[in-house]
C-alpha cells in the first residue's frame, strides 16, 4: 500500500506537469497527499514546514546564483544578438547540403557556451526554420534536431559543460565540471554520431516537404525577417562568441585553481564575520567556479554588444531574473517533492530494492537517477532527489569497489538527462511551442533521441569496466 501511495503522488505531479500547470503548486499538493494517506492528516503541516519547505529553501541557496547568472547570461547574448550571429554564421558555412548538422552545431556551441536550453531554442528557431524550408526538409523534424544539439550532449556529457545538469554532482561528490572527462566525451560522441544517423535516417524516410501550404497558414508578422536570417544587421560572429569563450576558458582555469587550494574549510570568522558558518571547497568549488566565470562572461557580452543593450538592457534583466526565479522555484519545489516522498515507508523499500538491483553500482545509479528524472519530467529535480536520498550509498559501494568519484558525477549527470524528455517535461513543451509542433507531429523524434541519451550512460559505464579510462 505504500509503494502504490507513492505511485499515485508521482503519477498526479506527472499529470499536473503534463496538463501545463506549475509545478510549483502541484509538487508540494501532490507531496502532501502523499503524506496524508501514508501518515494521516496530523503530520502534513509540520513535514510541509519541516521537511518540504526545509529542502526547497535549501536547493534554491545552493543553485540560484547559477540559475540566475544563467539566465542573464543568455538573455545578454540574446539581445546583443551575438547568439544569432553564431548561429547564422554557421549555417552560412556550412550550408544547405549540412542543415541538420548546421542546426546541431549551433545549439551544441550556444549550450556548451552556457546559454540556457530555453534561450537556445528561441535563438535557433528562425534560422533552423529558414534552413529547413531552403533545403526543402520536413519541419517535424526541427523539434528533434534542435533537441539533439542543446537537450543531450552538451547539457550533461561533454566535460567542463555549464549546464546545471553538470553542476548538481559536485556538491555531492566534491568534483568539479570536468569530472571524467574520457568518458565524457566518449558518451557525447556516441550520443551526437547515434543522433545523427536516426535523423539523416528520418529525413530521407519523410522525404522533401512542400512548404507552400505551410507558408498561407502564417502571418507575414510572424515569420522571422529574411534579412536577419541571412546575418543583416547581427554582430560579428567572431567577436560574438568571445563572450562564450570567457565562460569556457575562465570555469576552466577557476577550477583547477580552486582544485589546488589546500584549505578546503573556510570558516568566516575568518574574515572578522561574527558566524560558525564554515564553507566546504569540496562541495562549492564547482559552484563557485562557474560564477565567477559566468559574471566574467556577462561582463564580455556587455561591453561588446553596449550599443544594442542601451535601449533594451531594464526589460531584459527583468525577463531574465523572472524566468531564472520561475525555473528555481519549479525545480525546488520538485526537489522539495522529493525530499518528501524519500522520506515515506513505501520510498525507504523502493530505495533497498534499488541500491540492491545490480552489483555494480553505477548501474545502480544510472537506474535511479534516470528513473526519478523521468517520473518528475526534470533532469535536475530528478537527479537532485535521487542524490539527496542515496548519494551516500552510492559512494560506500563505489569505495568498496574502488571507481573514482569523477565516474559517479560523470554517471550520475548523464544519467539525469535521459528519461528526462518525456511528454511532461517542461523543455519538451516550450520546444514543441516555439517551433509550432505538437506532440502527435514532433515528439517521437525527441523521444527517440531520448532512448538514445538514455543508452549513452549505460555505454559509458561499460567502457570503464572494460578499460577503467576516466
Amino acid at each position: 500500500m505504500s509503494v502504490l501511495i507513492l505511485v499515485l503522488s508521482l503519477g498526479l505531479l506527472m499529470t499536473v506537469a503534463y496538463r501545463g500547470f506549475s509545478v510549483v503548486v502541484g509538487a508540494p499538493v501532490c507531496a502532501l497527499l502523499a503524506v496524508l494517506l501514508a501518515l494521516g492528516p496530523a503530520a502534513v503541516l509540520p513535514i510541509f514546514s519541516g521537511l518540504f519547505m526545509q529542502a526547497m529553501v535549501g536547493f534554491i541557496a545552493l543553485y540560484l546564483p547559477v540559475f540566475l547568472l544563467g539566465a542573464l547570461f543568455g538573455k545578454m547574448m540574446e539581445l546583443t544578438g551575438a547568439a544569432a550571429a553564431i548561429s547564422a554564421e554557421i549555417v552560412r558555412v556550412l550550408g544547405e547540403k549540412h542543415t541538420i548538422g548546421a542546426v546541431v552545431l549551433a545549439c551544441a556551441i550556444l549550450t556548451y557556451g552556457g546559454v540556457s536550453l530555453f534561450v537556445v531554442a528561441f535563438a535557433v528557431y528562425p534560422f533552423a526554420k529558414a534552413l529547413f524550408k531552403r533545403s526543402h526538409l520536413p519541419e517535424r523534424l526541427i523539434p528533434g534536431t534542435i533537441a539533439l544539439g542543446s537537450f543531450t550532449f552538451t547539457m550533461d556529457a561533454l566535460p567542463g559543460t555549464p549546464q546545471i545538469q553538470n553542476v548538481i554532482p559536485t556538491t555531492f561528490f566534491g568534483t568539479d565540471l570536468y569530472a571524467a572527462p574520457i568518458l565524457g566525451v566518449c558518451g557525447a560522441t556516441f550520443v551526437l554520431v547515434s543522433g545523427m544517423l536516426y535523423l539523416e535516417r528520418r529525413k530521407r524516410v519523410l522525404g522533401p516537404m512542400d512548404w507552400s501550404e505551410r507558408e498561407q497558414q502564417e502571418t507575414e508578422a510572424a515569420a522571422p525577417p529574411e534579412e536577419s536570417v541571412e546575418g543583416a544587421r547581427l554582430p560579428s560572429p567572431y567577436l560574438s562568441i568571445l563572450p562564450l569563450l570567457t565562460v569556457a576558458l575562465v570555469n576552466f582555469l577557476a577550477s583547477k585553481y580552486i582544485a589546488g587550494l589546500q584549505n578546503r574549510e573556510i570558516a568566516l570568522a575568518d574574515f572578522g564575520i561574527q558566524s560558525e558558518a564554515i564553507v566546504s571547497l569540496d562541495k562549492m568549488g564547482g559552484l563557485f567556479a562557474i560564477e565567477v566565470a559566468l559574471v566574467l562572461g556577462l561582463l564580455v557580452s556587455a561591453l561588446l554588444g553596449y550599443s544594442r543593450l542601451r535601449s533594451k538592457l531594464q526589460q531584459g534583466m527583468n525577463t531574465a531574473v523572472a524566468g531564472a526565479m520561475l525555473a528555481a522555484l519549479n525545480t525546488g519545489s520538485e526537489y522539495g517533492f522529493g525530499a518528501v516522498i524519500a522520506a515515506l515507508p513505501g520510498f525507504v523499500l523502493v530505495k533497498e530494492k534499488l541500491v540492491g538491483a545490480f552489483s555494480n553500482p553505477l548501474i545502480n545509479e544510472a537506474v535511479s537517477v534516470n528513473l526519478l528524472a523521468g517520473i518528475t519530467g526534470s533532469a535536475s529535480g530528478g537527479m537532485s532527489i535521487a542524490l539527496a536520498a542515496m548519494a551516500e550509498n552510492f559512494k560506500e559501494a563505489a569505495l568498496a569497489a574502488n571507481i573514482d568519484f569523477e565516474v559517479l558525477h560523470r554517471v550520475a549527470s548523464m544519467a539525469s538527462g535521459g528519461m528526462d524528455t518525456l511528454p511532461h517535461n517542461g523543455a519538451v513543451i516550450t520546444l514543441l511551442m516555439i517551433t509550432g509542433m505538437t506532440h502527435k507531429q514532433s515528439y517521437g523524434d525527441i523521444f527517440a533521441i531520448t532512448c538514445i541519451k538514455t543508452v549513452a550512460v549505460f555505454v559509458i559505464i561499460a567502457i570503464y569496466s572494460l578499460t577503467g579510462l576516466v
